[in-house]
C-alpha cells in the first residue's frame, strides 16, 4: 500500500475542512424560510454531494496503490467525475434559485440559456486553444481522459451563469455573484481533480482540493446575506445586446486564429459551435415568446385601464368620460335622462359617507335594473346620474317617470331607512348632456322630486337663477326682505287667533320674486341659515309688539331643514325669545313631512331640544309625503297642518268629500295633537273641516299673506272694548313645595296633565293663561 507524503494528507485534511462549510449552508437552510430555504439546500446538498466524490476520489487515488492500472484510473476519474458533476448540477440550481437570482422560473431559463451562450463560446475558444497546432498546454492536454469532459463542460456553464448574473441579479448583486463564483470555482476545481487522476498528476489534484474548499467557504460566506432585500432593476437585455455579441465575435476571432495556424473543426469544436447555435435560437425563441406575452399583457392591460378610465369605481356605471364616448356613439333617435338625488348632502353629513356610498351603490343597482338593451347607465359625480337610452322624447319622459318612481323608494342601509326622492331631467335634441343638465337643474328649481323635459327657455331661467343667487346675498343688508303673515282662524268663528310669518322679497329691479324661486336658490346656495335666521328675529320682534298692544295671538314660523341639522339653532331660537321677551309657547316652528323622513333619528333630537325651549312644533304639509303612525308616535310635535291637498280632494265613492280630512283629525286627536286645515279656498272646504271637527284653519277664504300692520288692524276689529282686567297678583311659593299637575285643554273633548313645578308662573293658581289654552289656539 502506498504510504501518503505529508503533502497528500495536508490535501485530505483541506478537504476535510469543506466539511464545516457545508453543514453551515444545511443550518442555514434549515433556519431560513421560502425561496432562501430551498437554495440554502440546495447548495448545501450540492457541496456535500461534491465534497464526498472530492473526498472519496482523493483517498483512493492516493491511498489506493494503483496509480499504475490506466482502466483503475480511468475508472476512478469517470466515477468522480460522475459524483462531483452531479454536486455541480445541485449547486447551480440552487444558484439559480436564489432570492434576487431572478424574477421567476421563466427568468431562470432564459438566464441559464445565456450562460450556455457564453460557456459555449469559451468552450469553443478553449478547444482552439489546446487543439493542435496550438495546444498551448502541450503534454498536459487531457485527449486520452474524456472523464475530464463533464466537470469541464460544467465548469465553462458555472463561468458563465457567473457572468449573467453580474449583468442579470437584482441589486444588491455581490452576494448572488460571490455564490456563482464559489460555484464555478468548485466545477473548476472538479476538472482539475479528475484531470490530476486522470494524468495521474498528484499536484493537480492537491491544487483542485483547495480550491474546492475556498469555493464552498466563499459559497457559505455568500449566503449569509444573500437573502436579505433586494432592489427589483430591469433586465440587461432592456439596455443592449452585447453580452451575446462578446462571446460571438470572441468564437470568430478564436476560429480564424485556428485556421490560419492550419487547425482543423473536429468534433469538439462542432460541438461547441452547436450548442452556441442552439443555445441563442432557444434564447431568440424565448425573447420572442416573451415579447408576445408581453405584447398581450400590454393590450389587456391598455384595455383594462381603458375600461376603467370610462367607468365608476364605486357604482360599476359608466363615467362622465364614458358617457361621452357613448354619445358619440349613439344614434340619432337617443334620449339622455338626468337624475340628481334630492337631498343626498344630508345622507352623507348626518349618516356618515359609507351609508352614503351604501345608498349611490343601490341607485345604480336600480337604474341598472331598469335598462332596455343598448341604454347605458352613468354617474356623472357625487349624487348625480344619467342614462342614455334609445327612443323618442315621450318614451323618454315615460321612462324617467319610471326611474323616479323606483329612486324614490326608500334605501335600507344600516341605521334605518333613507327615503330620498330624485330630480330629472330629459334632453332629446341638441346637445343631450348640456340640455339634460338645464332640464335637471330646473326640475330642482321647480321644487323636486319631478320630471322635467328640456325647453329652449330653460337657459334664459338659469340665467336669472344665477343673478337671482348674486343678488339674494345682499337683499337682507339692502332692507328687500319683508314679512306677511297670513291669518289662522278659530272654526267655526273665523276670529283670527294666529298667523303664519311668509317672506316675501322685492328687488328694484327684477320686481316681486316669488318664494318657491327663490327659497330653492338660498337653499342650494347656503344662504338659507341666515335668511332663517333674519325671518325668526323679525318673527319675534313683530309677535312682541303686538303682545305688548294686548292682542291675543301667536306666530308660526317655517324651519328649513338646513336650519333643523344645525346642532345650536335651539339656543339660537331661546337667544331670539328672550331677546324680545316672548313668551315660548306663542312661537310655532314648522317643520314639512319632507324633512321629517329624510333624517328621523336625527330629527327627533333636533326638535326635543327645540321643545325644551317652550316653542311649539307643526308638522307642516301632513298627508302629503312619508309620514307614518309610528313617525307619529315618536316625533315631538304638537300640530298637525293637513296638506291643501287632502282638503282640497274630490267626493270618494261613497259620496263623502274630502274623506281623508276626517281620517287625520281623529287621528291627530286620538295622538293629542291639535289639528290645522290649511289651504281652505272655498266656504264648502271649510264644511267639510268643520265637520271633521278641526277647530283650526288657514288659507285664501281667510285672507292671504298681508303686511303686518294689516293684520293688526284686523286683530284690533276683533278685541272687545274695554280696559283688559289685570291678572290677580300670584303669592311666591315656597321653593321645597312639592311639585302639582296642571290640565291643559287641547282641544274639543280633549285635555293633557303637565307637571308644575314650584318655580313656575302657574303654580300658585291653576290658571291657565299661555297658549295652552283653548281660547289661546283658538278653541275658546
Amino acid at each position: 500500500m502506498h504510504s501518503p507524503s505529508g503533502l497528500e494528507l495536508a490535501g485530505l485534511a483541506c478537504l476535510v475542512a469543506a466539511v464545516p462549510a457545508v453543514a453551515y449552508l444545511g443550518q442555514s437552510g434549515r433556519r431560513h424560510t421560502g425561496a432562501a430555504r430551498r437554495a440554502h439546500l440546495l447548495l448545501a446538498a450540492g457541496g456535500a454531494i461534491a465534497t464526498a466524490a472530492a473526498l472519496a476520489g482523493l483517498a483512493s487515488a492516493l491511498l489506493g496503490g494503483h496509480h499504475h492500472d490506466p482502466g483503475h484510473i480511468r475508472t476512478l476519474a469517470t466515477a468522480v467525475a460522475i459524483g462531483m458533476g452531479c454536486g455541480i448540477l445541485v449547486l447551480l440550481a440552487g444558484t439559480v434559485a436564489l432570492p434576487g437570482a431572478t424574477r421567476g422560473p421563466a427568468a431562470a431559463v432564459r438566464h441559464v440559456l445565456d450562460g450556455l451562450v457564453i460557456a459555449a463560446a469559451i468552450w469553443f475558444v478553449g478547444w482552439v486553444l489546446i487543439s493542435r497546432p496550438t495546444r498551448i498546454l502541450g503534454d498536459l492536454t487531457p485527449y486520452p481522459c474524456v472523464a475530464v469532459l463533464l466537470p469541464a463542460v460544467l465548469a465553462v456553464l458555472a463561468l458563465g451563469l457567473t457572468a449573467v448574473m453580474t449583468l442579470h441579479a437584482h441589486r444588491p448583486r455581490r452576494n448572488t455573484v460571490r455564490v456563482s463564483a464559489g460555484v464555478s470555482l468548485v466545477a473548476v476545481a472538479a476538472t482539475a481533480l479528475c484531470g490530476g487522476i486522470c494524468r495521474e498528476r498528484d499536484a493537480f489534484a492537491l491544487a483542485s482540493v483547495f480550491v474546492l474548499t475556498a469555493g464552498l467557504i466563499l459559497v457559505a460566506y455568500a449566503v449569509r446575506a444573500a437573502d436579505r432585500p433586494v432592489e427589483v432593476t430591469g433586465d440587461v437585455l432592456e439596455r443592449g445586446g452585447a453580452y451575446a455579441v462578446v462571446p460571438m465575435v470572441a468564437m470568430i476571432a478564436a476560429l480564424g486564429y485556428h485556421l490560419v495556424r492550419g487547425g482543423e473543426m473536429d468534433a469538439l469544436g462542432y460541438f461547441g459551435a452547436a450548442v452556441v447555435g442552439l443555445a441563442l435560437v432557444a434564447r431568440q425563441y424565448l425573447a420572442l415568446d416573451d415579447v408576445r406575452r408581453y405584447t398581450v399583457q400590454l393590450r389587456q392591460r391598455e384595455a383594462h385601464f381603458r375600461e376603467l378610465a370610462h367607468t365608476d369605481p364605486l357604482t360599476g356605471l359608466a363615467n362622465r368620460r364614458g358617457l361621452q364616448r357613448a354619445l358619440r356613439d349613439s344614434p340619432e333617435n337617443a334620449a339622455l335622462i338626468g337624475i340628481d338625488m334630492d337631498g343626498f348632502k344630508i345622507v352623507n353629513d348626518m349618516r356618515g359617507h359609507d351609508v352614503g356610498d351604501a345608498v349611490l351603490v343601490e341607485v345604480g343597482v336600480r337604474l341598472r335594473r331598469n335598462l332596455l338593451a343598448g341604454d347605458v347607465a352613468a354617474r356623472l359625480g357625487g349624487d348625480e346620474f344619467a342614462v342614455l337610452m334609445h327612443g323618442d322624447a315621450e318614451e323618454a319622459v315615460l321612462a324617467a317617470h319610471r326611474l323616479l318612481a323606483v329612486l324614490g323608494e326608500p334605501y335600507e342601509v344600516d341605521g334605518g331607512p333613507i327615503f330620498l326622492s330624485a330630480s330629472v331631467g330629459v334632453a332629446d335634441t341638441g346637445e343631450l348632456l348640456h340640455d339634460a343638465d338645464l332640464a335637471l337643474r330646473y326640475a330642482k328649481q321647480r321644487g323636486k322630486n319631478r320630471v322635467e323635459r328640456y325647453q329652449a327657455g330653460y337657459d334664459e331661467l338659469l340665467r336669472r337663477r344665477g343673478t337671482l343667487q348674486g343678488e339674494l346675498r345682499h337683499a337682507i343688508d339692502r332692507d328687500q326682505l319683508r314679512l306677511v303673515f297670513q291669518p289662522v282662524v278659530a272654526l267655526p268663528s273665523m276670529r283670527p287667533v294666529g298667523a303664519e310669518a311668509l317672506l316675501r322679497w322685492t328687488h328694484p329691479d327684477l320686481g316681486p320674486v316669488r318664494p318657491d324661486e327663490f327659497i330653492p336658490v338660498a337653499e342650494e346656495s347656503g344662504l338659507i341659515n341666515r335668511i332663517g335666521a333674519w325671518v325668526l328675529e323679525q318673527a319675534c320682534k313683530q309677535l312682541a309688539d303686538w303682545l305688548a298692544k294686548g292682542h291675543d295671538v301667536w306666530v308660526s314660523v317655517n324651519l328649513s331643514p338646513k336650519e333643523l341639522h344645525n346642532s345650536d339653532y335651539a339656543g339660537q331660537v331661546a337667544d331670539v325669545l328672550a331677546e324680545y321677551g316672548v313668551p315660548p309657547q306663542r312661537l310655532v316652528l314648522e317643520v314639512t313631512e319632507h324633512a321629517v323622513a329624510t333624517d328621523m333619528e336625527e330629527l327627533v333630537g333636533r326638535l326635543a331640544e327645540l321643545r325644551e325651549t317652550g316653542v311649539r312644533i307643526a308638522l307642516d304639509d301632513f298627508g302629503a309625503g312619508y309620514s307614518s303612525l309610528t313617525q307619529l308616535r315618536t316625533l315631538p310635535v304638537d300640530i298637525l297642518k293637513i296638506d291643501h291637498a287632502l282638503v282640497a280632494e274630490p267626493e270618494s265613492r261613497t259620496g263623502t268629500a274630502a274623506p281623508l280630512v276626517d281620517v287625520v283629525v281623529r287621528l291627530g286627536h286620538r295622538l293629542g295633537l291639535e289639528v290645522l286645515a290649511e289651504g281652505i279656498g272655498s266656504p264648502a272646504q271649510r264644511e267639510v273641516v268643520e265637520e271633521a271637527g278641526c277647530r283650526l284653519g288657514q288659507g285664501s277664504l281667510f285672507g292671504w299673506g298681508v303686511p303686518a300692520e294689516h293684520f293688526e288692524t284686523r286683530l284690533r276689529t276683533l278685541r272687545p272694548s274695554g280696559p283688559r282686567p289685570l291678572p290677580a297678583p300670584r303669592s311666591t311659593p315656597p321653593s321645597d313645595a312639592p311639585a302639582r299637575s296642571q290640565v291643559v285643554r287641547l282641544g274639543p273633548g280633549m285635555r293633557q296633565v303637565r307637571a308644575l313645578l314650584p318655580s313656575d308662573p302657574d303654580f300658585a293658581d291653576q290658571n291657565v293663561g299661555s297658549v295652552d289654552s283653548g281660547r289661546e289656539m283658538g278653541q275658546g
